[in-house]
């Protein structure tokens, strides 16, 4: 009889994501599953917790908040910058995604949401952060922990 998911089981995952309002953000369904281990961390948390207890070829409809999704959009996140300063290759437009380098070295993903003769500004939330997020998700398969 096949095992229920649980943590530390690898596991294969089609799914379709959507906003409250029916918007498609990502899918599955035209390529490989996703495949990652319960327990890991290496999905939202909203999503791991709810692929558990299922079993190959069960389909669910999960609905995750913001919280356990990408958590909630953070206004201190949004900053104007000059643009002499930014050292850009292109000309900057609202729409962008950009990547940052912080003064530690690491990188961030920025999104330019307002251009201005004097100064850009940059939203370094996640595109989804603030949403809550629908999945519709098949369990395709199933490699048990033992």
């Amino acid at each position: 009889m096949p095992e229920p998911a649980k943590n530390g089981d690898t596991v294969r995952v089609h799914y379709t994501g959507q906003l409250e309002d029916g918007e498609v953000f990502d899918t599955s369904k035209d390529g490989e599953p996703l495949e990652f281990t319960v327990g890991e961390g290496q999905v939202i948390p909203g999503f791991e917790e709810g692929v558990l207890g299922m079993q190959v070829g069960d389909t669910k409809r999960i609905e995750i908040e913001p919280d356990d999704a990408y958590g909630p959009r953070r206004e201190q996140l949004v900053e104007s910058v000059p643009r002499e300063g930014m050292n850009l290759e292109t000309e900057p437009q609202a729409g962008m995604n950009l990547v940052m380098q912080l003064p530690d070295g690491n990188q961030i993903p920025v999104a330019v949401t307002e251009v201005t003769d004097t100064h850009v500004t940059l939203d370094a939330n996640h595109p989804l952060a603030g949403q809550k997020l629908i999945f519709d998700v098949e369990l395709v398969e199933n490699k048990a922990r033992s």
